[in-house]
């Protein structure tokens, strides 16, 4: 079989590498992508997407338990079927990764289903090596785009064997509660994940190794959420490391270190691993090619996604910084527009970060001691209570606030945090404002509907400068 030739090859489909591909179908760059495993990255088929729709599904089954303060009656209490639910789940992930294919496809960018490897340059472009199904075929691509992501850390003695010790994506696939579930690490994913079998009646405790949940998160914002763990009845031991852990076969028994150093151990029938990712940066060929990583496995790429090697780009988790979905989706699409020949770059002022907790928590620029490094000494802060909101009121919601943080000469926004119903689809305004350079009067000058929670960050910015309507300036 004759080499195929490329003006572009995207390695890996994820949520950076399809809409890559995609634009540069749309940008008439002769373009293939290739995965190894997933169509749609682990976003969309074991993370983001499967993630968000477990978490809805655990927000109606708790909702439904407290519906009497509204008048609603249900006779006996709600069931639970597992099974259904991961069918469901399954469905919505079906339907979008198909949609997926279609894009690329629709878009003219050719498909290749098998494991990448780079093997050299020549005066042709890149040689890449795919190992498919059918056998070995060989690429030659004047542009290639890294885009392989990410995956789950493991520590010694926590082999990842999805019965006992357990990542992301096999709690998403349990068709069971367990009765007792430990968490081991307190960040994102760990306390989406550990909220949810809390809601479903898991006994959950969290081991955190740090002083506090959600360490780069504003703590106002997390303490909402801390209080929430503690009417769920999740345990959280901060400052406690995980050393082992035994099967017992009824159980598995794990043992910790505490901040005094004593030990202690912890009884439970899952334990999910939850303490970071690492990229996938192994067996694709980058020494061979050139291409400079740093110690920690990462990609190194400039803000064109320049790797070191002409012809070469990095995007995504696997360049590091904000390991987000959405950040590398506009890294995919700046590479799409520079292979092109456009002018563009990875210029952005802020990138908004979602934790989908109960309540859900969302920042977007500084928070007050990062606006303080930065030379902001004087701050307008204007935080607005949930409590206080009609619509939030009416919809029986009232966990949260908006807070946002301004300079208090220019009036500059430089953050918004929000903690409550509706946060992860909030954060977009406050986004669109800082990259705007728009000023704490503009939000607060801005008519917003009403009853709306969208209010809540027009009435945080009138806080702000001492001109709110809805509660006491102070």
């Amino acid at each position: 079989m004759p080499d195929q030739r490329f003006d572009a090859v995207v390695i890996g489909a994820g949520p950076g590498g399809y809409p890559a591909a995609i634009r540069l179908g749309q940008l008439k760059v002769k373009t293939a992508v290739i995965e190894r495993e997933y169509m749609g990255g682990v976003c969309l088929n074991v993370g983001c997407i499967p993630s968000k729709a477990v978490i809805h599904a655990a927000k109606m089954y708790e909702k439904l338990g407290h519906t009497e303060d509204i008048g609603i009656t249900i006779q006996g209490k709600p069931s639970l079927d597992m099974k259904k639910l991961q069918q469901w789940k399954s469905g919505v992930v079906t339907k979008l990764t198909g949609g997926v294919r279609t894009l690329l496809k629709g878009n003219g960018v050719e498909i290749i289903d098998g494991s990448a490897t780079l093997a050299g340059s020549g005066p042709d472009g890149h040689k890449i090596t795919v190992k498919t199904k059918s056998g070995e075929q060989t690429i030659i691509a004047k542009n290639i785009v890294l885009a392989t992501g990410s995956r789950p850390v493991e520590i010694p003695g926590f082999k990842i064997d999805q019965k006992r010790v357990i990542d992301s994506t096999g709690a998403l696939a349990l068709e069971a509660v367990p009765a007792r579930m430990v968490v081991i690490g307190g960040g994102y994913i760990g306390l989406e994940l550990g909220m949810v079998y809390a809601k479903f009646g898991s006994k959950v405790t969290v081991v955190e190794a740090m002083p506090r949940l959600l360490g780069t998160i504003d703590k106002d914002c997390v303490a909402v959420v801390e209080r929430k763990l503690k009417k769920l009845g999740v345990e959280v031991m901060l400052n406690t490391k995980a050393k082992a852990w035994e099967d017992k076969g009824d159980r598995a028994v794990l043992t910790v270190e505490l901040q005094d150093g004593k030990t202690a151990t912890v009884d439970t029938d899952v334990i999910l691993m939850s303490i970071g990712r690492r990229p996938n940066s192994e067996n694709l060929g980058l020494d061979k090619a050139g291409v400079a990583m740093d110690k920690r496995g990462y990609v190194i790429a400039d803000d064109h996604l320049r790797t070191n090697v002409g012809g070469i780009y990095a995007i995504g988790d696997l360049i590091g910084g904000m390991m987000l979905a959405h950040k590398a989706t506009k890294e995919g699409e700046i590479v799409a527009e520079i292979i092109a020949g456009h002018k563009a770059a990875f210029d952005v002022r802020t990138i908004p970060a979602v934790v989908f907790t109960d309540p859900e928590i969302a920042t977007t620029g500084l928070n007050e001691d990062e606006a303080k490094a930065k030379g902001h000494d004087k701050l307008k802060i204007g935080k607005f209570p949930f409590a206080a909101l009609g619509r939030a009121l009416s919809v029986n919601d009232t966990d949260g606030f908006v807070k946002v943080i301004a300079d208090a000469g220019t009036g500059e926004l430089l953050g918004v945090h929000i903690v409550g119903n509706g946060a992860s689809d909030l954060i977009a305004e406050a986004t669109l404002a800082i990259e705007m350079g728009a000023v704490a009067d503009d939000l607060r000058l801005t008519i917003h509907a009403h009853p709306t929670l969208s209010e809540a960050l027009m009435e945080a910015a009138a806080v702000a400068l001492g001109e709110a309507i809805h509660v006491i300036n102070r």
